[in-house]
């Protein structure tokens, strides 16, 4: 159970003020009844809450999928640069949202924001090994010898890196698989080729996949079906 004003707040972005302000004015009902007190107790799986006669949808956690523009860094505050929280629609940002995982500056994709930390751990945890697919351009042809040391794992300076999926797509194009998610793991793992990345892409988490038709810098609400496939296991 729930606190009616809070419920509200969180719902619609007021402050506790305006809210004690519209219940004071008789513009709230819980299932028909007219609320006025906001410690008021509900139940936001069962109580049917309105405002001015409409109905509050409840949403306990918002997921948004963003197309990730170059330019913008994952985090929720940034002293120097844009950060992924600028894109979100303002009627989301009295949530307490954040990116859930990260891409660098320069690269473009998939990425996740949400209020739900459970569910960001669940995706982003190591010992969960959710794949995640990139599509890659490096300054140097693509060779078999990569490919096999990907599927090897390749050794870094912090250790052997789980085995990973190189499709080669052309000279210099490839999708890469990875099952964790250390610091420009794919920039470094290219490196020990003397290889460049010019390109990077992020194009699933899971089984779920960047919509086609969310374009680069779109944002939007994730529908059931594309939580459930992330959440597959």
């Amino acid at each position: 159970m729930d606190r009616i004003d809070k419920v509200i707040c969180n719902q619609l972005g007021f402050t506790r003020k305006e809210v004690k302000r519209i219940l004071h004015k008789k513009r709230v009902e819980v299932n028909g009844q007219i609320i006025v007190d906001s410690d008021y107790k509900v139940d936001i799986e069962k109580d049917d809450i309105t405002l001015d006669n409409q109905k509050i949808e409840i949403k306990e956690y918002v997921y948004l999928v963003l197309n990730k523009p170059k330019g913008y860094v994952s985090a929720t505050k940034d002293n120097k640069d844009k950060t992924v929280l600028e894109l979100v629609p303002e009627k989301y940002l009295h949530r307490d949202l954040f990116p859930a995982g990260r891409l660098d500056k320069d690269t473009t994709g998939l990425m996740l924001i949400t209020d739900d930390g459970v569910f960001a751990h669940e995706i982003l945890s190591p010992k969960k090994h959710v794949p995640k697919t990139y599509l890659v351009e490096i300054d140097i042809p693509l060779t078999k010898e990569m490919q096999e040391g990907f599927q090897k794992g390749i050794v870094l300076k912090d250790g052997i890196c789980k085995a990973s999926a190189l499709e080669i797509l052309d000279t210099y194009q490839a999708k890469v698989t990875l099952t964790e998610g250390r610091y420009h793991q794919i920039k470094r793992m290219f490196g020990t080729y003397q290889a460049k990345v010019t390109e990077l892409k992020r194009l699933s988490m899971g089984n779920f996949t960047l919509p086609k038709d969310l374009n680069e810098g779109e944002i939007r609400e994730l529908t059931k079906e594309e939580l459930s496939l992330i959440k597959e296991r």
